[in-house]
C-alpha cells in the first residue's frame, strides 16, 4: 500500500543553493508537505545526516511560538519492543537535554517535540554477501511503530533518514505511509573540482587530478568522488602535502576508500591545532579499541548501536574485571574511616558499622550504574520546592528542640543542602557527554556531604546526650561514623562516574587517562567523531568499520 504525502517538486539543499529559485529549499519543501513527514534517503556519504541536521537547525531559527522543537535521535538506540515513540522522545530530553522527567512528558503530550530519527539503515546487519537485508526486522519494527504515531487524527509529524538501497528493501514489504521521500542527488562533477580547488594548497599538486575531472566528468573517479564524504576525505589527506594525482591509479571504491581511510588519521594528526599532540599511531590504536565496545541496540539486533556515552564504556575493559576492580577501590574507600575511628571507646561497634558501610558499597559496585543528576527545582513545581523546605525545616528543628539550635541549624542545613544545589539549575540547550559525568559526580559529591554532616552530627549527639559520654569522645566517635556514611552515600549516588574513572584506570594502555578529553578532541578538532546528543558517535560508518578491520595503522610515520 503506497500512501505518499502531498509534496511540491524537488528542491535545493538551501535557499541560496543552485536551481532555479522556484524550487523550495529543504525547510520551504518540508513545511509544504502534507502530513509533515519526510524520508531522507541517498547513498552512503550522500550527507543525509548533514542534511536532517541543516533542516533541524532551519526549523529552528524559523521556528514561530507554537511549533514543535526538532530533536535528532540515532535510531540504532530504539528498542521498539519496549519502548514507544513518545517514551523515546521523553527520555532523549531528559538524557540529553537535562529536562525534568514530568516537563519532558508534558511536552511530548502535546506534540511539542518533532523527532528526526537518523539511520534506519542502521538497526540491522546486512546480508551475508554484504547487501541490505531484505527482511530488516528492526528496520520493519521501527517503520511499523512509525505508522501509528498520530497527532490526533492526522499522521504524526516526523523526519527520517535510511540509505537508498535500504529503504528500497524495505520498501518491498513495507514503508513510511503518508510520508514524502527525498533522495540526495550526487555532487556534480563542477561542484566537487570547485570544492577540491578552493580547499588545495598548492594548486600544481592538484592540477592533474582536477584537469582529469574535467576531461572525464562522468567516468569511474568522477562517479566516486561525487560524494561530500569522499570529498572530504580527498580535501583532508592532502591538504597539506601529497600528490592527489595517485587517486587516478585506484581502480574501484574498495581501493580508494581504504587509500582516502588509510591517509585520513595521519593527516587530521598531522593538521589539527591545538595544545593536543596525539600521535597517529595512538589515536589509530584508541579508535579502534572503542569500534571493540558492546553495543547497547534492539535485543536481537547485533547492527549495534552508532553512538557510545563515556557511562556505557566501561563493559570494554571487561564486564567481571571492571565490576571487581570497583568492588576492591570502593570497599577500601568506605573502610578508610576505621583509621580514624580506631582510637573511639567503642572499637567493635565502630569496625562494624563501618564493615557493614564497606559491604554495601562493594556489593552495589556490582550493579549497572545510571547516571544521576541534581534537580531542577527552579524549574519544577511549587510542591517539589515545598517538599524539600518542609524536610529542611523538620530536620532542623526536630534536632533544634532536642540538642540545641547550632546542632539544629547543622543538621537542617545539611538535609536541605541536595535540594538548594538544585535551586537554579535550568535545563541545558544540550547535555555533552562530559556534563553527564560530571553531574553524576556532582550529585555523589553532594549527597555524601549531606549524609556526612547528618550522620556525624546526629551519632555526636547521641553518644553525648543519651549515653552521656564527653564531646571528645563523642566526636571521636561521630566523625568517622559520619565520613564513612557520607563516602558510602556518595559513592553510591555517583556510581556511573565512579564507575568511569575505574573504567579509565584499567584501560590503561589500550586508551588514554584523559579520554573524555581525547573524544572532545577527535570530535571538534580531528573531525573523527561527532557528538551525538550526551554521547559520541564515528563521523561515518565507513571510518569506523574500516578501523574495526585494522588494528593498526598501516602508515607508519
Amino acid at each position: 500500500v503506497r500512501r505518499p504525502a502531498a509534496a511540491p517538486a524537488a528542491g535545493r539543499l538551501t535557499a541560496a543553493g543552485p536551481g532555479p529559485a522556484t524550487l523550495p529549499d529543504v525547510m520551504t519543501y518540508y513545511r509544504s508537505t502534507r502530513p509533515l513527514r519526510l524520508v531522507v534517503t541517498g547513498d552512503a556519504g550522500a550527507g543525509k545526516t548533514v542534511l536532517a541536521l541543516e533542516l533541524l537547525l532551519a526549523l529552528l531559527d524559523g521556528r514561530a511560538e507554537g511549533d514543535p522543537v526538532p530533536v535528532r535521535i540515532p535510531l540504532s538506540r530504539w528498542d521498539v519492543e519496549r519502548q514507544p515513540l513518545p517514551e523515546l522522545l521523553r527520555r532523549r530530553l531528559v538524557e540529553s537535554y537535562d529536562w525534568p522527567a514530568d516537563q519532558a512528558a508534558d511536552l511530548v503530550r502535546r506534540h511539542m517535540v518533532l523527532p528526526v530519527l537518523d539511520g534506519l539503515d542502521e538497526m540491522d546487519p546486512p546480508a551475508a554477501d554484504g547487501t541490505p537485508d531484505p527482511t530488516a526486522p528492526n528496520a520493519t519494527d521501527v517503520v511499523q511503530a512509525l505508522n501509528v504515531y498520530q497527532r490526533g487524527r492526522d499522521a504524526g509529524p516526523l523526519i527520517l533518514t535510511c540509505r537508498t538501497q535500504h529503504y528500497d528493501a524495505l520498501a518491498a514489504h513495507t514503508e513510511v505511509l503518508d510520508a514524502a521521500r527525498i533522495e540526495i542527488a550526487p555532487v556534480a562533477t563542477t561542484d566537487a573540482r570547485n570544492y577540491l580547488a578552493d580547499r588545495a594548497l598548492g594548486t600544481a599538486r592538484w592540477q592533474p587530478l582536477l584537469d582529469h575531472l574535467a576531461a572525464h566528468p562522468g567516468g569511474p573517479l568522477a562517479t566516486m568522488l561525487s560524494t561530500p564524504w569522499r570529498l572530504c576525505l580527498t580535501a583532508t589527506v592532502y591538504h597539506h602535502e601529497g600528490d592527489p594525482a595517485e587517486l587516478l591509479t585506484l581502480v574501484g571504491t574498495d581501493a580508494l576508500d581504504g587509500h582516502l581511510l588509510a591517509c585520513y588519521i595521519p593527516a587530521v594528526t598531522r593538521t589539527a591545532a591545538g595544545p593536543e599532540r596525539y600521535s597517529s599511531q595512538n589515536v589509530h590504536r584508541w579508535l579502534h579499541h572503542l569500534t571493540t565496545r558492546p553495543r547497547t541496540t534492539q535485543a536481537g539486533s547485533t547492527a549495534g548501536a552508532a553512538d557510545f556515552a563515556l557511562h556505557e564504556l566501561w563493559p570494554l575493559a571487561g564486564r567481571s574485571r571492571v565490576r571487581a576492580v570497583d568492588a576492591l577501590l570502593s570497599t577500601l574507600t568506605a573502610l578508610v574511616p576505621l583509621l580514624l575511628a580506631w582510637p573511639a571507646i567503642a572499637p567493635v561497634l565502630v569496625v562494624v558499622l563501618t564493615t557493614a558501610n564497606a559491604l554495601v558499597v562493594g556489593a552495589a559496585a556490582f550493579r549497572t550504574a545510571e547516571p544521576r543528576r541534581l534537580p531542577s527545582l527552579r524549574e519544577g513545581s511549587v510542591r517539589q520546592r515545598l517538599l524539600v523546605l518542609a524536610a529542611t525545616l523538620a530536620a532542623g528543628l526536630t534536632v533544634g528542640f532536642t540538642s540545641g539550635i547550632g546542632a539544629g541549624a547543622v543538621t537542617g542545613f545539611a538535609v536541605g543542602l541536595v535540594g538548594a544545589a538544585g535551586l537554579n539549575r535550568y535545563p541545558t540547550s544540550v547535555a555533552s557527554p562530559r556534563t553527564v559525568i560530571r553531574d553524576d559526580m556532582l550529585y555523589g559529591l553532594v549527597t555524601g556531604l549531606a549524609t556526612a554532616l547528618a550522620t556525624g552530627l546526629l551519632t555526636t549527639l547521641v553518644v553525648r546526650h543519651w549515653l552521656g559520654f564527653g564531646l571528645a569522645s563523642a566526636l571521636t566517635l561521630g566523625a568517622p561514623l559520619g565520613l564513612s556514611g557520607g563516602l558510602a552515600a556518595g559513592l553510591l549516588s555517583g556510581a556511573a562516574a565512579r564507575r568511569y574513572g575505574v573504567f579509565v584506570l584499567c584501560s590503561r594502555g589500550r586508551l588514554p587517562l584523559r579520554l573524555a578529553r581525547f573524544l572532545d578532541w577527535a570530535a571538534d578538532t580531528g573531525g573523527l567523531l561527532r557528538y551525538s546528543g550526551p554521547a559520541y558517535q564515528f563521523r561515518h560508518r565507513e571510518l569506523e568499520q574500516w578501523l574495526s578491520r585494522h588494528a593498526r595503522s598501516p602508515i607508519v610515520p
